[in-house]
């Protein structure tokens, strides 16, 4: 008999992966927590039934999501990931020498529990003296920080259960304020693709654009991820993502990267013409406010 984990991506469209085994089932007090082990993918984790990360294809998400803006902002020293319980986020900051301490908010200690026995490839660095876990709301947690972080990622969960206060506007401006006069935000946005999606992305980008006075998306391939095709968000008090590259300093670094490279960087904000669009027409809701 053959095992397959299938995810409904749209009413019309399932995706499956051949799976060898369940290696981990548990339900937490926010969601249900599976770890599968598979021929193709090798060992994957999903929440409530939605795919969140695979063995094979993670390193695309957290290399786009923390190397961005690394390359961008040229002297970070503390930053806040939230969500981002499996570690990868942590895992790519933790190779820049001169990053001092990462925050990392996760409501979920179970996730963190499990990646950390289930995944060692993604939760390797979670470890790091450097690194100070809170297992709390990150509504919350924002909510009273002023000018602290130089940095900001949010590696969330899809915009709905425990995830669904990341997307807020209230979120986003509280983001703003826990930022130093240079900071950066970046938070995961969703795919372009299919409608409910990009509906999401859009509210997402619209609620991001009101709070700050730079904000660009970029994106990514991602096999495992809804259509493939996914989305960032890069918010900025000063500094933009194409024109403030320091691509020198970064490549000086050598860092060994499997899909990040400066070139790509620039390349990844050049959006198809369709999302260019979805996003136009968010973006003049800002004059309404």
């Amino acid at each position: 008999m053959e095992l397959w984990f299938t995810e409904k991506h749209t009413e019309n469209v399932h995706f499956s992966i051949k799976v060898d085994r369940q290696l981990y089932s548990g339900q937490s007090e926010f969601q249900r927590i599976d770890i599968f082990e598979s021929p193709e993918f090798g060992r994957f984790l999903t929440l409530d039934g939605f795919m969140m990360l695979t063995e094979k294809d993670e390193f695309v998400y957290h290399e786009m999501i923390a190397h961005v803006p690394m390359a961008v902002h040229p002297h970070v020293k503390h930053v806040l990931v939230i969500g981002g319980g499996d570690g990868g986020a942590v895992r790519e900051l933790t190779r820049y020498p001169g990053v001092e301490r990462i925050d990392l908010v996760e409501i979920d200690r179970e996730v963190v529990k499990a990646c950390k026995t289930y995944l060692p490839q993604t939760a390797c660095r979670l470890d790091d003296p450097r690194v100070h876990i809170y297992y709390e709301d990150g509504l919350r947690y924002v909510r009273d920080i002023r000018s602290e972080y130089d940095l900001i990622l949010v590696d969330s969960t899809d915009p709905f259960g425990p995830g669904e206060g990341l997307f807020t506007k209230e979120f986003y401006g509280n983001c703003y304020k826990a930022l130093r006069e240079d900071g950066i935000l970046v938070n995961q946005q969703e795919s372009p693709f299919y409608r409910n999606d990009a509906v999401a992305m859009q509210r997402a980008h619209q609620r991001i654009v009101q709070s700050f006075p730079i904000s660009r998306v970029y994106q990514a391939h991602i096999p495992t991820y809804s259509s493939g095709h996914w989305l960032f968000g890069f918010a900025s008090k000063k500094y933009r993502p194409v024109e403030d590259l320091n691509a020198e300093e970064w490549n000086r670094l050598g860092l060994a990267t499997r899909y990040y490279n400066t070139k790509l960087h620039i390349g990844a904000f050049s959006l198809p013409t369709y999302v260019n669009g979805l996003l136009e027409k968010v973006e003049p809701l800002k004059e309404e406010e």
